[in-house]
């Protein structure tokens, strides 16, 4: 009884911090699908990563708010206006998750297991033979609360991303991979600095202060 008090007492304390936080009014305000927008716009801001006419590749994509993102930084801005939610798109998009996607106008959506060869088939496809510009990955799996399996399973993501992004990024691209600090993340920014000439961890200040999350930026292939 005591446990179901307390999981209670915590569930009503996170609804209302949730309600309550800036970034998610903001979102809501915006139209954008979640708060997790400002953080690849923080990102964006500081590095200057997604312009108009890029062909982007959106991992881990639901509920959408990245794409969201990158689809307003590519509506054109003639004449002072621009960012639209829907209209004329300068660029490409293509969004990869597991879960069902809700349609986001002009941007390719593929269901899958990014884990699994055939998914993985079916993106390359949508890419073709196109260079990819900026990989941006906010995937993350299932945790287990073991900092051992939680690690080797974020590793193995980390490892998938930066694989695709030898195969597919233009040689002065950028890869943006979600991680977490604690067990492995050491390796993980000796990863990336193995693969890019510019390894830059940036932890947005709309990412909670409670949350280990902080994001890995990659800028510039190396030579494999």
């Amino acid at each position: 009884m005591k446990v179901k008090t307390k999981s209670k007492k915590l569930n009503k304390a996170w609804l209302n911090e949730h309600i309550h936080d800036p970034y998610v009014r903001q979102a809501q305000k915006e139209g954008y699908r979640s708060r997790a927008a400002f953080k690849l716009k923080e990102i964006d801001d500081a590095l200057h990563l997604i312009k108009p006419g890029q062909l982007v590749v959106d991992l881990g994509a639901c509920p959408g708010a990245w794409s969201q993102y990158v689809r307003r930084k590519f509506a054109p801005k003639d004449a002072g206006v621009g960012g639209a939610a829907t209209g004329e798109l300068n660029g490409t998009i293509i969004a990869l998750d597991l879960l069902e996607f809700e349609p986001i106008e002009g941007v390719q959506f593929i269901q899958g297991d990014f884990r699994e060869d055939e998914v993985l088939a079916q993106l390359q496809a949508a890419v073709g033979d196109r260079q990819v510009d900026v990989v941006i990955s906010d995937m993350a799996p299932n945790l287990s609360g073991i900092d051992v399996t939680d690690a080797a399973r974020i590793s193995h993501l980390i490892e998938l991303a930066i694989e695709f992004s030898q195969n597919h990024l233009k040689k002065d691209g950028a890869l943006v991979c979600k991680v977490f600090h604690g067990t492995g993340y050491s390796q993980l920014v000796e990863m990336f600095k193995t693969n890019f000439r510019l390894c830059k961890p940036i932890k947005p200040k709309s990412s909670r202060d409670k949350s280990s999350e902080t994001f890995l930026v990659g800028i510039g292939l190396k030579s494999r």
